[in-house]
């Protein structure tokens, strides 16, 4: 099967290999205090900074999902509140998670093609974490450029940001926030099992301030766990050998993001010029990574088992648009040659 799923979604062919590798190895085997895992995991980390040109002073951690990630946020880095910034299933979710854990979680929502501006006379509470989903995964949404940085010029606020489906597939403008978490089975190109969790000297100073050491994911137990090369837990070795031999095999990530941006113009174009509807009408907020197209239901489904039988998955709708959209992952482990072959099939479904 080709798939288009956004996530978890095709992982990159070398990954096989790589598998075998990390077999032979012996590492998959190690003890995680060994020092064949603490190199491991220290030229890792090193490679994804250098990859994804993330800032020397943020640090970058290695969790369970993205999931965690919400759970290591509520735990770890609130004071007064969290302002959740969101237009889709995943930014509601995340509040909604966050609510339960610390109860001082508050919303605000906007419209599926509403143009997020800053609003200038908002006021924010000296220790509320703004928290925003970069990229909605459910519908095919980001947020505008420049969004975070309005944030930035105007509070001094802790900003986190949500980046698990754009992250190692577009440039991300990583001084413009404090914390962002991606799991892996996305832009990565990898199996899941896996997040990133990178956080500037800001984002420690709050975790220091706040002291929190309760869980086995509390930040600072990770913290002083990583410093070492080392992890609070046994982590998955094989998800980070992996994550390893990824990074050393892609190229860097303005030339990553060249390409995705260039198929994300290409594909609605090609949508349009079939005759396709895009879930997303606002140019501005279209997301360059999952494409949503939208349709009557019994087309959708037809479409889909259509697809399906031509040995292509394309991604099911999710949320609100469940059952009237489906969706295209525009990650980079997509080659041009299964792109051809989806497109060739949407031209044969084209509505008429």
């Amino acid at each position: 099967m080709i798939t288009f799923y956004p996530g978890p979604s095709k992982v990159y062919p070398q990954v096989e290999q790589y598998i075998s590798e990390a077999f032979a190895s012996g590492l998959i085997s190690s003890n995680h205090r060994s020092s064949g895992f603490m190199h491991l995991l220290e030229q890792t980390i090193a490679d994804l900074k250098d990859k994804l040109d993330v800032p020397a002073g943020y640090e970058v951690y290695f969790v369970s999902s993205a999931t965690e990630c919400w759970e290591i946020i509520a735990q770890s880095l609130l004071i007064d509140s969290s302002l959740h910034i969101y237009n889709g299933a995943f930014g509601e979710k995340w509040m909604e998670y966050t609510h339960r854990i610390s109860h001082r979680a508050t919303d605000a929502a906007f419209g599926l093609n509403e143009t997020l501006l800053m609003d200038r006379s908002a006021i924010f509470s000296r220790n509320e974490l703004i928290c925003v989903t970069y990229n909605e995964t459910s519908n095919g949404t980001k947020i505008p450029e420049g969004f975070l940085l309005d944030i930035r010029k105007k509070v001094d606020n802790l900003i986190a940001v949500d980046a698990t489906s754009a992250m190692a597939g577009v440039i991300l403008p990583w001084e413009n926030a404090d914390i962002w978490y991606a799991s892996v089975q996305k832009c990565f190109g990898l199996p899941a099992g896996l997040a990133v969790m990178i956080v500037s000297p800001k984002a420690i100073e709050r975790a220091i301030q706040v002291g929190e050491r309760k869980h086995y994911n509390s930040l600072l137990f990770i913290r002083d766990n990583f410093l070492k090369f080392q992890t609070p837990f046994t982590p998955n070795i094989l998800g980070i050998y992996l994550m390893g031999k990824v990074m050393q095999q892609v190229p860097a990530i303005e030339e990553v993001d060249a390409q995705t941006r260039q198929r994300a113009h290409d594909w609605y174009a090609f949508l349009l010029e079939n005759g396709y509807e895009l879930v997303v009408e606002n140019t501005a907020v279209r997301s360059d990574t999952v494409i949503a197209v939208r349709a009557e239901k019994e087309r959708i489904a037809f479409l889909k088992n259509a697809a399906q039988k031509e040995g292509i998955t394309l991604g099911n709708g999710y949320g609100k648009e469940k059952d009237t959209s489906f969706r295209i992952a525009n990650f980079p482990a997509i080659s041009d040659e299964e792109i051809a072959i989806l497109k060739a099939f949407l031209v044969k479904m084209a509505p008429n």
